[in-house]
């Protein structure tokens, strides 16, 4: 992962082998790169994209995470949490480039931004209950803020990936761009946040967000435990036993 600076924009680029699956080292430099990004007053918007360019984030690594007992577990989740935090609370502008798959944790990180543009044709959604795992209680509370209300059970309980105008009615993507120089119309709407006053931006930001990001804070550890016995249950662990040799198989 890099943090690429040009002029007052900075691009938060997942760059990691697997297809930026979300392991413990990129949830710590996710949290490193959002602290370092709200100290940098020579910031004023933040891009939050890939270096894959058919792929945003397929989710946790189930490969690596798979090895990990009870403990280590935990400690990935408390890590991935405080990675989410630092990146919804940031006081700057976010817009994430979701050029591809963004599933589960890729979803996740990219509802962490004040706007989403979503390449035609990419996938979002929020797979864990195939898997056999409750959201975890931050990722609940930040769906609820950003997803529309009507749409929720669709989002949250059926596992769906959507598409296109579909994401947006739900109020997982803000629009919809073409392919071609994708990157480039979503680097022309965060100059439209970094445009901006920022310390009125960031103010108005913080007053919006704390109520949500106080509640994520405030019970995530108390939560985790349910979580964590679904995912040590049998037949998750059996689900992530067939994942994981499905994606070995095929690298």
């Amino acid at each position: 992962m890099a943090i690429e600076r040009h002029g007052r924009l900075a691009v938060l680029r997942l760059d990691k082998p697997r297809g930026n699956a979300i392991d413990e080292p990129l949830v710590e430099a996710l949290a490193r790169a959002a602290a370092e990004l709200a100290a940098d007053d020579g910031v004023r918007g933040v891009l939050l994209a890939s270096g894959h360019p058919k792929l945003f984030c397929p989710g946790l690594d189930l490969v690596a995470l798979a090895e990990y007992d009870r403990a280590s577990m935990k400690r990935f989740m408390e890590s991935f949490a405080v990675a989410v935090w630092g990146l919804y609370g940031l006081p700057k502008p976010v817009v994430a480039a979701v050029s591809g798959a963004a599933v589960a944790g890729g979803c996740i990180l990219a509802l962490t931004a004040d706007h989403r543009v979503l390449k035609r044709g990419a996938p979002i959604g929020l797979n864990e209950v195939k898997v056999g795992v409750p959201l975890p209680w931050s990722v609940t509370r930040l769906l609820r803020a950003t997803v529309h209300p009507p749409a929720l059970s669709r989002v949250a309980l059926l596992g769906r990936n959507f598409t296109d105008a579909e994401a947006v009615e739900l109020g997982l993507a803000d629009e919809v761009a073409e392919p071609d120089g994708f990157e480039a119309t979503c680097r022309t709407r965060l100059e439209e946040y970094a445009d901006k006053d920022p310390h009125a931006l960031a103010a108005t930001k913080a007053w919006l967000r704390e109520g949500v990001l106080g509640e994520m804070m405030s019970q995530e550890s108390e939560r985790v435990g349910v979580f964590l016995d679904a995912w040590f249950s049998a037949a998750t662990q059996e689900r992530i036993r067939a994942i994981v040799a499905s994606l070995l198989s095929r690298s």
